[in-house]
């Protein structure tokens, strides 16, 4: 067996074994429906905590792209559960668009309109569509799709701004967590807007190449009988993944460092100070690269390539001789965050695979690898599932982070192991 059949052979172990199964047995909330909101780092469910729109949607994604992949009829009934909770729970019927948290009973607690949640059930909802065909879950992607159009663009400056009220009114104060600083637009945003963008318009291409649709829309819909895509809805998918392309490259890429920057102005002064994360540095390169490919433009292919290349070597800055990778660094403070997070690892193993996969790259095949390493002999909870938070930097367990919980999902993970499985 090959090194790189063997790679795969142990993903998929992980990901069936390890992440999927955890979620599956004990995640699912049979007296309120739903997924429970949080299991901490002890193993100890809390079955009153709150219900957040980003976990909800990238349980969506994840057992979607495994049923896509694998066929599982228990990943495909995990699914249609997460699509169906966030239709009935998270969308907003009066306003559109979907709230960001519920509390455990699954009534709306905070209202607020965050764009990269929004993004994120786009790139729910297009991937069961991928592997189902379902219309419906089609619907509701374009539909947000055109929520985030809509209200998150800014037609002036360009590029989206971070958060607006439940009926879409300016709000104070726009950070998607308590970490992040306070400004409209920020690059981790834009990276999971462009992520679902490249996805919406993968499925809309297959779609449109398949002719396959199992539901029949009410009256009114957005794609009429017979017909699965408009040319004009590709048209649009395209227009705005173009557009942030360039917002990429001309915006948020520093063309001194060949980093990513963090947060901007309205104006796109930088803001903050100089930050570098270098977790989601990796996570860029891949994501921009394939919104590249799913584009199929090759003049902006030719010039994303390089670029992407830059990225991922820029990265390398937070590598550690083990092979993990640390979080991030602030340069105007002189201070880092060394720890040794679950996602920065899952993003650094498929960012430096991509590199191998598309330039050939060995020395980055062997940074993948080293990493996938790591990840196995300090990360993996073998005895009960999931992976854990993360690691300090004198290789003590963090005992304070969720093991499943607003912000601790299967995505990170599962996606690195159904990524490399397909590559």
């Amino acid at each position: 067996m090959t090194q790189i059949e063997t790679l795969k052979q142990e993903m998929r172990e992980v990901l069936e074994n390890n992440i999927l199964r955890f979620w599956i047995d004990r995640m699912q909330d049979e007296e309120h429906g739903g997924f429970y909101g949080r299991i901490d780092n002890g193993n100890v469910l809390h079955a009153d905590a709150d219900k957040g729109a980003i976990l909800n949607a990238r349980i969506l994604w994840t057992f979607s792209a495994a049923y896509r992949v694998l066929r599982k009829p228990e990943y495909l009934a995990m699914a249609t559960r997460a699509k169906d909770y966030i239709i009935d729970h998270f969308i907003d019927p009066e306003y559109g668009g979907v709230y960001w948290s519920l509390d455990y009973k699954g009534q709306p607690k905070d209202t607020k309109k965050q764009f990269y949640a929004i993004g994120f059930a786009i790139y729910g909802f297009s991937e069961y569509a991928r592997a189902t065909g379902d219309r419906e879950a089609l619907e509701y992607a374009l539909d947000l799709y055109d929520c985030i159009e809509e209200h998150a663009l800014d037609r002036e400056q360009n590029g989206y701004i971070e958060a607006m009220t439940r009926d879409w009114q300016p709000i104070a104060d726009m950070r998607l967590s308590e970490l992040d600083a306070n400004y409209p637009k920020s690059q981790n945003t834009h990276l999971h807007i462009i992520e679902p963008y490249a996805n919406l318009l993968r499925c809309l291409k297959e779609m449109r190449a398949q002719e396959s649709c199992d539901y029949v829309p009410a009256l009114g819909s957005v794609l009429p009988i017979g017909i699965s895509v408009p040319e004009e809805t590709i048209v649009s998918v395209e227009a705005s993944l173009r557009n942030l392309i360039d917002i990429f490259t001309d915006r948020i890429l520093n063309p001194e460092t060949h980093h990513l920057d963090l947060f901007f102005e309205m104006d796109w002064t930088r803001g903050a100070g100089q930050l570098e994360s270098y977790g989601h540095d990796i996570e860029c390169s891949w994501l921009m690269h394939e919104a590249a490919l799913v584009l199929g433009d090759p003049h902006i292919l030719n010039k994303m390539e390089p670029i992407v290349q830059m990225v991922a070597k820029a990265s390398e800055k937070g590598l550690n001789p083990d092979g993990s990778m640390i979080h991030e660094a602030n340069l105007t403070a002189g201070t880092k965050d060394d720890d040794l997070h679950w996602w920065v690892q899952a993003e650094s193993v498929v960012g430096f695979y991509n590199i191998y996969q598309h330039f050939h790259d060995e020395a980055a095949l062997e940074k993948a690898l080293r990493c996938w390493q790591y990840i196995k002999d300090n990360l993996i909870d073998y005895q009960h599932g999931e992976w854990y938070w993360s690691r300090h930097p004198d290789g003590s367990l963090n005992t304070v982070d969720d093991k499943a919980g607003f912000w601790k999902c299967p995505y990170h993970n599962g996606r690195m192991c159904l990524e490399i499985m397909e590559r």
